[in-house]
């Protein structure tokens, strides 16, 4: 969405969630980052300052809510387009066996999570293979 750019991307999740509580017109992005907002009431408070410019320390058992809903945008894009291929199949899968989308959301966002993160430690794309992989396994459980 922004890149690397922390502020634009806290800013924008902001702007998309003032917009809609004041029942203004939404772009669609703005649409789909406060579809994701409102299924998570417990990352409201962070949408106001001075919380857009807070450090989150996952050591120390925080969670980053700009991070987390990062991801659930990231994945939901990569269903719309099914890519990695496969991807929305695992998915819809999934879900006619009955599992809770909101929570598969956060299962598969957790092999998104360790892909990412051992791309970037790593200095390398991430490994589309290993990620299917990790779904693939992650949610049969």
């Amino acid at each position: 969405m922004f890149g690397q750019d922390r502020e634009k991307h806290r800013q924008f999740f902001a702007r998309a969630w003032d917009k809609h509580q004041q029942a203004q017109i939404l772009e669609p992005l703005e649409t789909m980052v406060v579809e994701v907002i409102s299924i998570h009431p417990e990352y409201h408070c962070y949408l106001i300052a001075p919380h857009l410019d807070q450090d989150f320390f996952p050591q120390q058992g925080q969670t980053n809510p700009f991070l987390h809903l990062g991801l659930h945008l990231a994945l939901r894009e990569q269903l719309s387009i099914d890519q990695p291929k496969g991807i929305r199949h695992l998915y819809q899968s999934s879900v006619l066996k009955g599992d809770n989308s909101h929570d598969l959301e956060h299962r598969m966002m957790d092999c998104l999570a360790e892909i990412l993160w051992t791309s970037q430690r790593d200095g390398v794309p991430p490994n589309e293979q290993a990620y299917i992989d990790c779904l693939t396994q992650g949610l049969r459980q």
